[in-house]
């Protein structure tokens, strides 16, 4: 191989900000040579979702099991899996770990407010996706739902709200702190080694749409690069996650620029590469 190659498991967004269409375009930003498995056909656009076409769970595996036949896959970022038959579909293809490590963004709120996933698939993603999960990327809301409390309210509570998630299975919690408000936005990064505070200047801006999403796929990314690279090794999940940050920071930055929509606009996945 001489590309790392990233999987997005999530839905289809048509204005292109978020889902798979943010997914494969965070990828190819940040030099990951990318493919995907679509769960759901979305109608959205920068105001809000309008409608959900789920694709049937059956068929999501024999998109997963026929891929992974033939590609290697270094990194695995899982996004929107809408229903509990497809959470526990995706869990038991990934079991064996083909895809190599998975970052799992536990979407189920859309920025407008728009839920999208329901009860039943909340409790398969906390009791047969988490096992298999190696980085979880939850904001607060997410975190709440999945632990069945109430929602942080200040940054002191992310890192015990991230802990107890960790005891749930995965490898390590990205818990992102962005609805708290604030000069600062913090995320609170928890593995075996301990935890960790990452930080950076809120950025105002109403070009928000797919930030979740944009911000797990560039952490796959990388994690992907970094997989081909050395096979053999342990993942260090900090670097990987400041790298994630600082990409989405200049996409946060310039997203306004784009002009698309006239709701929550996307952010820039290709500042760094597109003439002002």
């Amino acid at each position: 191989m001489t590309a790392a190659v990233a999987l997005t498991v999530a839905g289809s967004d048509p204005s292109g900000g978020a889902g798979v269409q943010a997914d494969l375009k965070t990828f190819s930003a940040l030099g990951a040579y990318g493919t995907a498995v679509l769960t759901a056909l979305t109608a959205q656009n920068t105001r809000g979702v309008t409608g959900v076409h789920a694709v049937p769970a059956a068929f999501v595996g024999d998109q997963l099991r026929t891929l992974l036949a033939d590609v290697t896959v270094h990194a695995t970022k899982l996004g929107m899996l809408g229903s509990a038959a497809v959470v526990r579909e995706v869990a038991a293809v990934l079991t064996d770990r083909p895809g190599g490590p998975v970052v799992c963004d536990p979407v189920m709120v859309a920025t407008s407010g728009d839920r999208l996933i329901d009860e039943d698939a909340v409790d398969a993603v906390r009791t047969v996706l988490l096992p298999v999960t190696d980085l979880l990327t939850p904001n607060v809301p997410e975190a709440a739902a999945l632990l069945q409390v109430t929602p942080a309210t200040s940054v002191a509570e992310l890192a015990p709200q991230a802990l107890a998630l960790l005891a749930l299975g995965p490898r390590a919690v990205l818990l992102k702190g962005g609805h708290l408000g604030g000069d600062e936005s913090v995320d609170v990064l928890v593995t075996v080694d301990g935890v960790r505070e990452t930080r950076r200047p809120r950025v105002d801006t109403t070009s928000t749409h797919g930030t979740g999403c944009t911000l797990s796929s560039a952490i796959a990314a990388l994690a992907a690069r970094v997989r081909l690279a050395e096979p053999g090794a342990a993942l260090d999940w900090a670097p990987l996650v400041e790298g994630a940050r600082d990409y989405l920071q200049v996409a946060l930055l310039e997203g306004s620029a784009l002009g698309v929509g006239s709701g929550h606009g996307p952010v820039h996945h290709f500042a760094g590469w597109w003439a002002a």
